[in-house]
């Protein structure tokens, strides 16, 4: 990897350091790694929105754990991006929180 460093500051940006990194990857290794950043973010989207559809219900994670019928600890790390729901723990936390499980796909 050359790492060219900005000549004015002795650094390197970290896009040019990512985009290096993209360039020497083999063709499976890239694969993995997109896989990999397609579920961070997959993770992060549904963090955002249990916590967004639980604090609009104003309830807590106990509270929500209780009513989907799991612990308080799954609630958390379902919030906090640690750990991806399932289609059916996605609909027993929108059941809890008085809806429905709707599933949009765009392209």
């Amino acid at each position: 990897m050359s790492t060219a460093a900005n000549s004015s500051t002795g650094t390197t940006s970290w896009e040019q350091l990512r985009q290096e990194s993209l360039a020497a990857m083999t063709e499976p290794e890239r694969a993995e790694y997109d896989g990999a950043a397609i579920e961070a973010e997959a993770r992060l989207q549904l963090a955002e929105l249990v916590y967004n559809a639980r604090a609009a219900a104003g309830i807590s994670q106990t509270e929500l754990a209780r009513r989907a019928g799991t612990r308080q600890s799954v609630i958390s790390a379902i919030e906090n991006g640690a750990q991806a729901p399932g289609g059916v723990m996605l609909a027993r936390i929108a059941h809890a929180l008085g809806g429905t499980l709707g599933i949009h796909v765009a392209a």
